[in-house]
C-alpha cells in the first residue's frame, strides 16, 4: 500500500513554496503548449522522413548485421527524420523546464493537444480527411484538457 507523501510541512497554503504562483502557472502552461507544437512538428517531419527512406533491409544483400552500416547511414542522413527527432528532444527539454512552474496534473494533460495539432496539420499538408468521429474525438480532447486545467476556486 502506498503512503501519501506530504508536499510541505507549512500549515498555511499561501506560504507553501510547492504551490506555483499564477505567473509561474501561466509560464508553465505556455511552455507545455510549446511542447505540443514541437511534438506536432516532430510528427510531421518524421512522417516526411519515413516516406523518403529506402527500404532498411534487403534480404538479397545478406544479413541484417552486414547491412547495419548502410541502415544506420540511411537513418542518419535523412534530414527530416533527424529534424523530427530534434524537435522531440527540444520538446522534452521544454517539458522538463515547464514542470518547474506548474502542477503536473494540469500540465501533462495539455500534451494531449498534440493530437489536435497533428490532425490539423495532416489535413492541411498531407491531404488526410476529417470525419465526424475524428472531429468528435478532437472536441473531447480539447474539452478534457480544459476541464483538467480548471482551478478549483476553494483550493
Amino acid at each position: 500500500m502506498m503512503e501519501k507523501i506530504p508536499v510541505s510541512h507549512s500549515p498555511d497554503p499561501t506560504t507553501d513554496s510547492s504551490v506555483p504562483s499564477k505567473r509561474n502557472r501561466f509560464k508553465g502552461n505556455i511552455m507545455v503548449v510549446g511542447c505540443t507544437i514541437l511534438g506536432a512538428a516532430a510528427q510531421m517531419l518524421i512522417k516526411q522522413g519515413t516516406s523518403m527512406m529506402p527500404p532498411l533491409y534487403d534480404p538479397a544483400a545478406g544479413s541484417v548485421l552486414s547491412q547495419a552500416p548502410m541502415i544506420a547511414w540511411n537513418i542518419i542522413s535523412n534530414l527530416p527524420l533527424f529534424g523530427g527527432l530534434a524537435c522531440y528532444g527540444i520538446s522534452t527539454i521544454l517539458l522538463v523546464l515547464a514542470l518547474r512552474y506548474g502542477e503536473l496534473s494540469v500540465l501533462y494533460p495539455i500534451i494531449a493537444l498534440t493530437y489536435v495539432w497533428v490532425t490539423m496539420l495532416s489535413v492541411g499538408f498531407l491531404g488526410e480527411t476529417l470525419n465526424v468521429y475524428k472531429v468528435a474525438g478532437l472536441a473531447f480532447i480539447v474539452l478534457g484538457v480544459g476541464v483538467l486545467g480548471r482551478k478549483d476556486k476553494d483550493a
